[in-house]
């Protein structure tokens, strides 16, 4: 059911392609190859069961923690259609 000048099911469209960003978004930051026995950045060795469980691993778990906390961005829930990002 469409309100006002939206047609029908584009809330959903909305919310899909929110998604469909999303998971590209996540999946061009995989990582590949051959994992790192040391950290690419404080040189610390990186566990032998991390470079398993996670292949082309190039950071320890406190550098990837850092670097995680730089990268993260705010995004809004739905945000290519929502009347509070068309009000700013």
């Amino acid at each position: 059911m469409a309100g006002g000048w939206s047609r029908d099911g584009s809330v959903q469209e909305q919310i899909d392609a929110s998604v469909e960003d999303e998971i590209e978004r996540a999946r061009s930051q995989l990582t590949v190859g051959e994992s790192a026995a040391k950290c690419d950045e404080c040189c610390a060795p990186i566990p032998e069961a991390r470079r398993k469980a996670i292949p082309g691993v190039r950071l320890c778990i406190d550098c990837q923690s850092a670097h995680e906390k730089r990268n993260t961005r705010a995004s809004g829930i739905n945000r290519r259609g929502s009347k509070d990002s068309q009000l700013r």
